[in-house]
């Protein structure tokens, strides 16, 4: 089963996205369309994919007026070009005001949901699983994490708070200057950290793999290692600890990469560009 976002933030961002749409009210329907007047509308798959957005649909609907909102097809359910997805009933000028706030959230989740999927797919017959990042939209993170889940993918940290990453940048800033063993700097740093909180290190080639096992790394974050060189790492770390490739990952490089036997790979693409499905509102 899904774990959803805490409803009461998804109200929040709703809110402000129908706020920002309409902060004093929807000129046009509010003047032409009588304010007695009921409307039903369905929302329509233009194309097929995997749906996400059941409660900001029904938020967005039901914070413009007293629209009620059933839903046919379900938050992580595929779907094919032509579905109905959910229908709304209720003021016609309260389904009008709600009706971009509410398509602009599900096309973007399940854009993401939808492409996902695919990255999912990609990794069949493997032990790999396809994680996010934190390359989202400021203030949607929750939103578009939730939507990598619907579409059968994993979640990385949820913010810097979350775990330990340390990039390349944080290395060469910890580099000690003494000639002392970096791998000793980062265990005795370390130390100052509940020993529930994970520690990732991220290495750039084959070379860095020993001094990331030596600092006790919980998990190895491959960057930009050819499969050759993935192949290598993992037969390296021999199972010691998890293992992630990043970097240049591709939908069709998917099936390859996880061929290597690593454990995750990250994928920014599925938040950062994603292209939103075609999803309509029909009266």
């Amino acid at each position: 089963m899904l774990l959803k976002p805490d409803r009461k933030s998804v109200q929040r961002l709703v809110e402000m996205a129908l706020l920002e749409d309409a902060p004093w009210g929807d000129l046009t329907s509010q003047t032409f369309v009588p304010a007695e007047a009921q409307m039903r509308a369905r929302l329509t798959a233009r194309e097929g994919g995997v749906f996400c957005g059941e409660d900001v649909i029904a938020i967005a609907m039901a914070s413009a007026g007293k629209v009620e909102t059933t839903f046919a097809i379900h938050d992580g359910e595929a779907f094919e070009a032509g579905a109905i997805i959910a229908e709304c009933s209720g003021p016609a000028q309260a389904i009008l005001q709600a009706e971009r706030v509410a398509l602009n959230f599900a096309q973007r989740l399940s854009g993401i949901a939808t492409l996902t999927a695919k990255y999912v797919a990609a990794t069949a017959g493997t032990r790999a699983k396809i994680v996010d990042t934190r390359k989202t939209t400021p203030g949607l993170r929750l939103l578009e994490r939730y939507a990598v889940r619907c579409g059968g993918g994993h979640n990385h940290r949820f913010s810097l708070s979350d775990a330990v990453m340390l990039k390349d940048n944080h290395l060469a800033a910890l580099a000690p200057n003494d000639g002392s063993d970096l791998a000793e700097t980062i265990r005795k740093a370390r130390m100052q950290l509940p020993h529930t909180t994970h520690v990732e290190i991220e290495v750039d080639c084959l070379d860095q793999v020993p001094m990331a096992l030596s600092a006790g790394a919980d998990t190895i974050l491959l960057d930009n290692f050819s499969i050759e060189h993935l192949k290598c790492a993992v037969e390296q770390i021999n199972g010691r600890t998890i293992t992630e490739a990043s970097g240049g990952v591709t939908l069709d490089r998917i099936p390859e990469i996880a061929a290597t036997g690593v454990d995750l790979i990250s994928v920014g693409a599925l938040t950062h560009s994603v292209r939103a499905l075609d999803l309509g509102l029909d009266i």
